[in-house]
């Protein structure tokens, strides 16, 4: 998490969250025929770096370890509803610019792939915070795959970015929403990586170093 500058300090907290209008089944349906128009063809592998990792959201064909370059997992998107609320936000994570991300690819049974992608549409794009992208994923055995990918969108508002340590352990302490806080979500992601033997330290740190200073 340390590849952005933390953004400056003090912040306004909680923020003015604006995540816009909420996208209808047909908005979503289309959002998932651009995105497939866009594959280059054979299996649609999915890139999980998150909670998809310990709470998938469809059957797979196939699982294996894998690592984009070019995108990196962080803190970065506020949560308003599933890990905070709108009078104190939370955060979920997201892919964004610069770095890498190991996760696990996932390929997706041809025979329900349609019905796989607008769950994860639903779960993951219910409002546009998010863009689909495909993305280059080396798989564990040196092979390359195309994989589809949530991305963060900059110029969001729901956008977070690199918050301070300071903020973050107040996030910590104190964000709650529909599914836990948001320090658990950190916890069940780091406990699935660690497990799966591909921990993400820089992210191990800075939540030990955020979590004690909320205790303190």
């Amino acid at each position: 998490m340390s590849v952005l500058e933390p953004a400056p300090f003090p912040l306004a907290y909680p923020p003015v969250l604006d995540f816009g209008q909420q996208l209808s089944r047909e908005q979503l349906l289309e959002s998932v025929r651009k995105t497939m128009a866009l594959h280059q063809g054979g299996p649609v592998w999915l890139f999980a770096y998150g909670s998809l990792i310990w709470r998938p959201e469809c059957q797979s064909a196939e699982r294996r370890r894998g690592r984009v370059h070019g995108y990196h997992r962080g803190l970065y998107l506020w949560s308003h509803e599933h890990r905070g609320t709108p009078e104190c936000p939370g955060l979920v994570f997201g892919l964004d610019r610069g770095g890498s991300c190991s996760g696990f690819a996932y390929r997706l049974p041809e025979e329900s792939l349609q019905d796989s992608l607008l769950a994860l549409w639903q779960r993951e794009m219910p409002y546009p915070a998010y863009r689909p992208h495909w993305l280059s994923c080396r798989l564990d055995d040196g092979s390359k795959v195309q994989a589809l990918g949530f991305v963060l969108e900059r110029h969001l508002p729901c956008y977070a970015g690199n918050l301070p340590d300071s903020l973050l352990s107040h996030i910590f302490a104190s964000a709650k929403g529909r599914y836990g806080t948001t320090r658990e979500y950190v916890e069940q992601t780091l406990a699935a990586l660690r497990s799966h033997a591909m921990p993400d330290r820089g992210l191990e740190e800075r939540y030990k170093r955020c979590h004690s200073q909320g205790q303190a």
